[in-house]
């Protein structure tokens, strides 16, 4: 940085007022509060987001970010990812992401005149350790402005750069919002709109001119400078980061959209949920089901054959809740649900030999978890997905049996157990609170058939050695070697 020749100006000019950037600006990825409000969210274990495949997908797919992720900013696909780790847990908080979801969808060419395409440069422009001026006094400040402009063309150019982008964005996010639709926007926008006017009308962002500064008003250019990197700093930092809320919540809209999703319905009963024609979001021409599970039956025991649909449904059922949750759309014709404390998936646990797991005891840890959670108080949904099969039959059998006897008997609590052992039917008294569905696959002596439709009852298919059959594998085994 070219600093030195300045010394020779000293006596002319009196004490350097020019200073570098001394802190770049902080960009939070996500903020602890939103909004700067403590809101309870829905807690998700590291197990449940791997199941869900948050931000990564376990099979080479597209991970939910990414499926659903369509901000057109950096600083929105943080706050976006923000959201979906951690999702609102009561009623009121998800009603008013809904809310702003539902407006922008109606209203989505008003939203397209939102200045996302400067926000970069006015991002790098904080970020740029360029000199500033940092007296107020006005001879201080002339004679420091003079001879930046004359001296240092080099900071001068990108802080006028920085200066026009700037304002470019104020003048653009005032526009915005002196829309008629901006006046009263209902939900997460009533919050974001009243800020923004906060910030543009109550601090030094008031001063942003209505015009294009041209010509040689290095003076006026330099003072703005100060408003946006020294004075209301925080305030452009605020700005922006309401901006990039904006962004990820356009994005939950036009997703929504795009997939043509249904808006959930809240209840506000005892814990229950209703799932019509629900599909898993990332199957192409996917068969949907439909479920209820309330406080009258509120575990759901799942048996059919493996290839049949079973680990499909229980990972559309849990992606759809986690989906409510956020306050976007959900893959169905209805679904309507009230809001949980704790959500848990068992869809994929491992062994891990760094830490001496056990596959039976991972499985037994994660039924702790669960147990752990209803035992302090949390109302609970879990979906398990053949736990126990890391052991013996016998062992499997005696444990399922004792585990969903203990879950179904909790009130405030859902739960969906798929399993292999339909042994486990006949243990189940007529008077448990446990709901039965299965898939099966029809059978010819060509091939089979999987219509992935969920029935009511339990299945007693067996298609083991069908399969070893139709994969050929007896007929190696028979061959003979020469």
């Amino acid at each position: 940085m070219r600093v030195g020749y300045f010394s020779d100006f000293k006596s002319l000019f009196g004490r350097s007022s020019l200073r570098t950037s001394s802190r770049i600006a902080n960009f939070p990825t996500h903020a602890a509060t939103f909004r700067g409000k403590a809101y309870k969210a829905l807690e998700l274990d590291a197990d449940t987001q791997k199941d869900l495949e948050l931000f990564q997908s376990q099979g080479g797919g597209t991970s939910l970010f990414d499926f659903y992720n369509r901000c057109v900013t950096r600083g929105g696909s943080r706050v976006f990812r923000h959201r979906m780790q951690q999702p609102f847990a009561e009623a009121d908080d998800i009603h008013k992401a809904q809310d702003a979801v539902v407006f922008i969808q109606s209203r989505r060419e008003e939203f397209r005149k939102i200045p996302f395409y400067i926000t970069s440069r006015v991002e790098r422009y904080q970020r740029d350790p360029l000199m500033f001026i940092t007296q107020k006094n006005a001879l201080h400040f002339v004679l420091g402005s003079t001879r930046l402009k004359l001296f240092d063309a080099y900071h001068y150019r990108r802080i006028h750069r920085g200066v026009q982008y700037s304002c470019l964005f104020i003048r653009s996010i005032r526009e915005f919002l002196s829309l008629p639709e901006m006046l009263s926007p209902p939900g997460e926008l009533a919050a974001v709109v009243k800020e923004m006017k906060h910030l543009l009308e109550d601090t030094g962002l008031a001063r942003v001119p209505e015009h294009e500064l041209r010509g040689g008003r290095f003076l006026a250019v330099l003072r703005l400078d100060q408003t946006f990197r020294i004075f209301d700093k925080e305030a452009v930092l605020r700005l922006m980061h309401l901006t990039y809320e904006l962004d990820a919540l356009i994005s939950m809209a036009d997703a929504s959209a795009a997939h043509n999703y249904v808006m959930p319905e809240l209840l506000q009963s005892d814990l229950e949920m209703h799932a019509q024609d629900l599909v898993y979001p990332q199957i192409t021409a996917a068969v949907a089901n439909t479920i209820v599970l309330n406080q009258d039956s509120r575990l759901l025991f799942l048996t059919g054959p493996n290839m049949a649909g079973k680990t499909t449904f229980l990972r559309a059922v849990a992606t759809a809740l986690y989906l409510g949750h956020l306050g976007m759309g959900v893959p169905a014709s209805r679904f309507a649900f009230q809001p949980v404390e704790r959500l848990f998936s068992s869809l994929s646990v491992s062994d891990n030999v760094h830490t001496g797991t056990s596959y039976f005891l991972a499985e037994v840890l994660r039924i702790k978890a669960v147990a752990s959670a209803i035992a302090a108080g949390h109302s609970v949904i879990a979906i398990m997905d053949e736990p126990f099969k890391g052991t013996n039959v016998k062992d499997a059998l005696e444990a399922s049996l004792t585990v969903m006897q203990g879950l179904e008997s909790k009130p405030d609590c859902l739960f969906l157990f798929s399993s292999h052992l339909i042994e486990l039917d006949e243990q189940f008294g007529a008077d448990r609170s446990i709901k039965r569905c299965y898939f099966e696959a029809r059978e010819s002596t060509e091939s089979l058939e999987f219509d992935y439709v969920l029935q009511q009852g339990v299945s007693s298919q067996r298609l083991g050695m069908r399969v070893l059959g139709d994969q050929g594998v007896l007929k190696l085994l028979a061959a003979q070697v020469d």
